[in-house]
């Protein structure tokens, strides 16, 4: 019967878009009620392989819609428009630990989408019956990415399209060090001049072996508060993980960052409130032996701050915040105490007269990981902390398909947010 058909034919849409933007993928030209599997695989920059499946039936037509037909099995189940990239994981055979992260914001990240007859779920030596690749980027047309050169900053801004001057966020990632780009890159294709900035790994402290202190990101946020494409009285803060307890410190303590508003992801308030960044890592250090091993090797991180302490010398004053704050948390954080450190930033909030500033968002089954949408959910992975070197397999939790859903609206809902208060 296959044979007696026409080609079949497979389109994807766009084929060049937004990593956080959707695409229709339609098969059409095969039998009715044929058994097909969609496939799509990626070749990340370290060349190892991914890839997610799904099994279909074909409607009467002999057609195929991913956004209104199920999925019958495969990496994920159901009607899911974008599961084809959130359920994405690594190749069978591949090396334990994998994460998927871009590093090169100027090129983008290509996936081939391929359907095939049948069901199964090994594609050695298989032919597809159609294929399509399609772009994935960061950045979008026009987004210039410069690096910065102040010797003291280590760090990369991308600055919208268009003249300018522009609403900015100062964006940090966790503990894991080094220059992290991407979702700066997103920001920026969204309309916000965003810096990223390396402070666990930065440049100064390679050279002479100590940790930045405050002074770093007050220079960092007053280099964007100068900058000529910046509107000035318009400069968000942006922490994942440990980027939440410099978030925070500053927005809390700074005579010189006051952030117009501020976006804290899968983090905690509890830190040295008078320590530097050594003293917070030698503080983590001492609660190491709260670190458990699941059955499979996997460190759980998370007790590393439990129970939130009562002694205010050890959480930041969020009484003392005075813009608004948007915290996101997953429930099944393994990696940090999220939705813990919420609720108590809630009630001292509340204690403080300033609770109407906070707005919390808290996903059952999300993970720590929250990255923008259809990125692949990692539920464990290889890391590596600036504070101990020692390598581990860090479990941070989440289930794919809700996780996956968490990053959505978390990731429509901070857009909202920072639109709200740095352009209205």
């Amino acid at each position: 019967m296959w044979r007696q058909q026409r080609s079949v034919h497979l389109s994807v849409r766009p084929s060049r878009g937004l990593v956080d933007e959707k695409v229709a993928i339609l098969v059409q030209s095969a039998p009715p009620g044929a058994r097909i599997t969609l496939c799509a695989f990626h070749r990340c920059e370290d060349r190892h392989g991914w890839e997610a499946f799904a099994h279909y039936l074909t409607d009467a037509a002999g057609s195929l819609n991913v956004s209104r037909d199920p999925s019958l099995g495969g990496t994920y189940s159901g009607v899911e428009q974008m599961g084809l990239f959130w359920s994405i994981r690594p190749v069978p055979g591949s090396h334990p630990g994998l994460r998927l992260r871009k590093k090169n914001v100027q090129t983008p990240m290509e996936f081939t989408i391929s359907v095939y007859q049948d069901h199964f779920t090994d594609f050695t030596d298989q032919v597809p019956l159609a294929s399509q690749t399609v772009e994935r980027w960061y950045m979008a047309p026009g987004v210039l990415r410069t690096p910065i050169k102040d010797h003291e900053l280590t760090a990369t801004l991308f600055l919208p399209t268009g003249p300018g001057p522009f609403p900015a966020i100062l964006d940090l990632w966790g503990g894991g060090g080094q220059l992290v780009e991407y979702r700066a890159a997103l920001l920026a294709s969204h309309g916000f001049a965003t810096l990223a900035l390396d402070y666990m790994t930065p440049k100064i402290t390679v050279e002479t072996g100590k940790m930045v202190d405050n002074t770093y990101f007050e220079r960092a946020f007053t280099f964007l508060q100068q900058h000529p494409g910046v509107l000035a009285e318009r400069v968000a803060m942006l922490g994942l993980s440990f980027g939440v307890c410099v978030t925070l410190k500053m927005a809390a303590y700074s005579h010189v960052v006051k952030p117009r508003c501020a976006v804290c992801i899968s983090g905690s308030h509890v830190q040295p409130v008078d320590g530097t960044m050594a003293d917070i890592l030698s503080y983590f250090d001492r609660n190491g032996h709260k670190i458990q091993l699941n059955d499979e090797n996997q460190a759980i991180l998370r007790n590393l701050l439990l129970p939130i302490p009562t002694d205010p010398a050890f959480k930041v004053d969020v009484g003392r915040v005075q813009c608004p704050l948007l915290v996101v948390a997953g429930e099944d954080d393994q990696n940090w105490p999220a939705a813990e450190s919420a609720q108590d930033m809630k009630e001292m909030m509340e204690r403080a007269g300033n609770a109407h500033l906070l707005t919390v968002l808290s996903y059952p089954n999300a993970g720590h990981l929250l990255e923008p949408p259809y990125s692949p959910h990692t539920r464990a992975s290889s890391f590596r902390s600036v504070g101990s070197r020692e390598k581990i397999t860090a479990l941070w939790g989440g289930h794919c398909a809700a996780h996956s859903l968490a990053q959505e609206d978390a990731w429509k809902k901070t857009l909202d947010f920072l639109r709200h208060h740095l352009y209205s």
